[in-house]
């Protein structure tokens, strides 16, 4: 076996905090190896070790490459070595051209100068490799976050890389961009690259890894070759968590009650441009007790319908008749909507969902402040506490301690945070929009518990996922958008997956 990276006894803390310990990890030269585990069981902190982001000398064991011993102190060290890292989220700047963003920081040059002819061409063959055929004046932000995974991408073919390491590559890519992407890594495994990937998405690590190594809560707990031994994602499953999930969607049994809420002739203007509508003449309707699946392509309009109802988030250019919880309503802001009731929970949870550099507590209680207030405005600190600290406990956060920064914790925990906030906050009906993206298998099970649990007191959830085995395994009815239109609505237990893309692209 001709072993290109070599980690042998990996042990790195945060203060009192042990994110890796006993790690150890074998990669084979020009194989796709998958990393596989957990939120917090420390994947990624092991790839910044690797990278050179946390340098050497402040962590434990060693790191070989090569046969020879690794001690970056930064990335560029790393590589300069040719071990390059492509982060969750994207490190591009979004108002440069894509031939300025794929050398930026490794620019071409003539003496001091930029030699701009010669960026184009180098441009030009590398973007070639990915399948990029914009013109590379296109500004980034003008693209696809698929096309802008593949600049990454070909950013670090540009940098002669000999291991290419991505963090969860495909969490914000549908099946079609995934697929696609897919094929290029195996591509580029045979031309001599060696993959190393993060992926909570199971299902495509069965289809190209050759190698996996599951880690959990900070130790290697298996290394498989899978030209060796078969196995399954059942099996993958049971050693990231520790035990065997024997449904991955929770049952319950639906309680339907009356109609939480109902969309009559809803239509939304752009907000700048009037001739163009968003969402054109919806007609919805939601009942207390029930999951609500609203499923289409990526810019079919469903973020965009729910953020319209959400206090008028998306466009104040509305009309048409909104009923919520036995009366018509006109919500003009965020806040209203959530002092009636209503709760949106974003698919950018960084950017949208959290304040990273703020504590759990803190985040926790945002959307909740007024019902702990007095009359003054001043907040209750130890019935905030409380309640965070309840939060905390029956949503199974892992942290120490209510003041930790929440841009420390795992994606899963985060997601939790955001939950938090927002059930604190004692809604009637709970808006989610891509609830378990870039999650692992573990977390989602105990989120969609949370929801279970949500709607069984009698309250409401209307679900956007672009995952459809999710659709099918956590809603009572699915409505399925297009171009701003709802396409066509069925009961879960009628529907496949088949039929709802039918309804999608027709």
């Amino acid at each position: 076996m001709d072993t290109i990276l070599d980690i042998k006894g990996l042990r790195k803390t945060f203060g009192s905090v042990v994110a890796l310990d006993k790690v150890d990890v074998h990669v084979t030269r020009a194989n796709i190896h998958f990393i596989v585990g957990e939120n917090g069981a420390g994947k990624s902190t092991m790839m910044k070790v690797i990278s050179g982001v946390y340098p050497h000398g402040s962590y434990e064991g060693q790191v070989f490459y090569n046969g020879q011993e690794c001690k970056f102190q930064n990335i560029r060290e790393s590589e300069k070595a040719g071990i390059v890292i492509i982060h969750q989220e994207l490190a591009l700047s979004p108002y440069l051209s894509i031939y300025e963003n794929l050398f930026l920081g490794n620019e071409r040059k003539k003496g001091w100068l930029i030699d701009w002819d010669q960026t184009y061409i180098d441009a030009r063959e590398v973007l070639a490799k990915v399948g990029i055929t914009e013109d590379l004046a296109t500004p980034v932000n003008k693209l696809s976050v698929a096309k802008q995974q593949l600049i990454e991408i070909a950013k670090a073919l540009s940098k002669n890389a000999k291991v290419l390491i991505l963090d969860e590559p495909t969490s914000s890519l549908n099946e079609e961009d995934s697929a696609n992407l897919l094929e290029l890594l195996k591509n580029l495994k045979k031309e001599g690259v060696t993959i190393i990937m993060i992926s909570h998405k199971l299902n495509e690590v069965m289809s190209i890894a050759d190698e996996i190594t599951i880690i959990r809560d900070g130790e290697t707990i298996e290394y498989i070759n899978l030209h060796e031994k078969q196995i399954d994602v059942n099996y993958i499953v049971k050693g990231m968590v520790g035990r065997e999930l024997t449904s991955m969607y929770p049952s319950r049994t639906p309680n339907i009650g009356q109609t939480m809420l109902k969309l009559s002739n809803y239509t939304v203007k752009h907000p700048i441009f009037a001739d163009r509508t968003i969402i054109n003449n919806a007609q919805m309707e939601v009942k207390a007790g029930e999951i609500v699946g609203l499923a289409g392509l990526v810019g079919s309009g469903r973020t965009e319908l729910m953020l319209s109802i959400f206090g008028r988030s998306l466009s104040p250019d509305v009309v048409g008749d909104v009923e919520f919880d036995g009366k018509k309503v006109d919500f003009r802001s965020a806040k209203e909507a959530i002092a009636n009731g209503m709760i949106y929970v974003s698919e950018d949870r960084k950017d949208l969902g959290l304040v990273l550099i703020q504590t759990i507590k803190n985040n926790a209680s945002y959307s909740s402040l007024p019902l702990l207030s007095n009359k003054f405005g001043v907040v209750d600190d130890a019935e905030e506490f409380r309640q965070a600290d309840a939060m905390r406990v029956a949503m199974r956060i892992k942290t120490p301690h209510l003041d930790q920064i929440v841009g420390n914790l795992s994606g899963g925990n985060q997601q939790k945070v955001v939950l938090a906030r927002c059930l604190m906050a004692k809604p009637k009906l709970l808006i989610i929009d891509e609830p378990t993206r870039g999650i692992d298998v573990g977390a989602k099970n105990e989120i969609y518990k949370i929801m279970n649990d949500f709607v069984a007191q009698g309250n409401a959830i209307i679900m956007i996922s672009s995952e459809l085995p999710e659709v099918l395994g956590m809603t009572d009815r699915v409505y399925v958008m297009d171009k701003g239109r709802i396409k066509g609505e069925m009961a879960t237990k009628d529907a496949s997956q088949e039929a709802i893309m039918k309804l999608a692209v027709a």
